[in-house]
């Protein structure tokens, strides 16, 4: 496809990678499988090796481990469920870093891919996010409870039930799982595809040369460079809300009068 005279690859090529090892069997991996892999690798290696450091004073790799740790303890879990949501600090910041690694690939260069711009993760994300939730429900309230908590909230005049009681189930049982997932994959892919943009137009411009290209990649060339910057602030952000967001709805099903 030929945009103002620039080649630029169809979009589905930018999501829909081959097999770089084990190709033609069920164990087969391509980008998207690489970059999660390297997520999980990295999430359990820096826990690992800030384990392995008895340091007093904590350095290097385990200051950026037990940094990780008081930021989803302080801002997420203190802040959403309180002192009995500490029990869930493995899982949520698992989450957080293994979301932020597998979305940081999207800026490092040769790879520039972030593995959640498909589909396929943060919905399995959500999904058990949405077991959760709903097991701790029923765990603390009872099923009846958690129930009548969830469809029928406490304060709301009878009358309107009618209309709040769908409304409610719709956003505590069917929603919420599909609104984190697309949330994550949303601004993922809008942040690979202006990446890409900026990129073929930086890299373009420059093979092109002559004077007149010149000002034009002043132009393309800090905009992809501030397009960067900007994505690794959404990457951390995108990691954080999907964080938080699941701490809020196990919080609410612990404490209904949240």
């Amino acid at each position: 496809m030929n945009v103002l005279a620039l080649e630029f690859p169809p979009v589905n090529h930018l999501f829909d990678w081959p097999s770089i090892l084990f190709e033609d069997t069920p164990f087969a991996l391509n980008k998207v499988g690489l970059t999660y892999l390297f997520a999980m690798v990295m999430t359990i290696l820096i826990f690992w090796l800030a384990g392995a450091k008895k340091n007093m004073v904590p350095r290097g790799i385990q200051h950026v481990a037990e940094s990780g740790v008081s930021f989803v303890e302080e801002s997420v879990v203190m802040q959403t469920i309180g002192p009995e949501g500490k029990k869930f600090m493995p899982f949520l910041t698992t989450m957080f870093f293994f979301i932020f690694f597998s979305n940081i690939t999207e800026v490092i260069p040769f790879w520039q891919f972030p593995a959640n711009s498909r589909m396929a993760m943060p919905i399995t994300l959500a999904l058990l996010v949405w077991v959760i939730y709903n097991f701790q429900g029923v765990k603390h309230q009872g099923a009846l409870g958690y129930l009548k908590n969830s469809l029928f909230p406490p304060g709301v005049p009878v009358a309107l039930y009618i209309i709040v009681t769908p409304i409610e189930f719709v956003s505590t049982f069917v929603v919420r799982p599909f609104s984190l997932a697309i949330r994550l994959w949303a601004n993922m892919v809008a942040g690979h595809l202006l990446l890409v943009t900026f990129a073929i137009l930086s890299a373009t411009m420059a093979a092109a040369g002559g004077i007149g290209w010149l000002g034009a990649i002043a132009l393309s060339f800090p905009m992809l460079v501030l397009m960067t910057g900007f994505e690794i602030l959404v990457s951390v952000l995108q990691a954080f809300i999907f964080t938080i967001l699941t701490a809020v709805y196990i919080g609410g099903s612990m404490h209904p009068e949240h």
